[in-house]
């Protein structure tokens, strides 16, 4: 149904269309060109890097790209943790394809053997990523007041689920 793969150069297109004003209304509004770039350098790099894992998700066996999935590293109250965070394009939406590519990725997180949880911070109102999260298996842990992007708080959840 979905196969997760590394992100690529000629994956700039899908970026600009997860860029668009609807598909980042839970996330602060859209990127300006610049930080769009900057964004997609970083994820054709993620291909070298043991720290973050900026992957596609392909629709199978089509072998269109519908959405984009990254697991990274970070420090969460004290503690190293992965966090995740995924978007698929709005004519792919509602299939089970956002949950499978992040049941996908927390196996990727599971077989790096670097951490022990997953947390993903969607924000309150955004009622399609909450329901992921839950459908994928994670925990509510509860609401938290986050930075994204840098400059912008918004009220999110923290769900978090257990690779142990």
């Amino acid at each position: 149904m979905i196969v997760l793969r590394q992100w690529a150069d000629g994956d700039w297109p899908l970026l600009v269309r997860l860029n668009a004003p609807e598909m980042t209304e839970h996330l602060g509004g859209p990127e300006s060109e610049a930080a769009l770039s900057a964004r997609h350098k970083r994820y054709v790099a993620s291909a070298e890097s043991p720290l973050v894992h900026s992957l596609a998700a392909v629709l199978e066996p089509e072998g269109v790209a519908v959405g984009s999935i990254s697991l990274w590293e970070r420090e969460w109250q004290g503690m190293p943790v992965y966090e995740m965070g995924w978007a698929i394009l709005p004519e792919y939406q509602g299939r089970g394809l956002a949950t499978a590519a992040v049941k996908e990725c927390v196996e990727l997180a599971r077989g790096l053997g670097r951490r022990s949880e997953v947390h993903a911070f969607p924000s309150v109102e955004n009622v399609p990523s909450n329901a992921i999260c839950r459908k994928a298996g994670f925990e509510l842990i509860g609401p938290v007041n986050f930075e994204y992007p840098k400059g912008h708080w918004m009220d999110c959840n923290d769900w978090r689920l257990s690779l142990g």
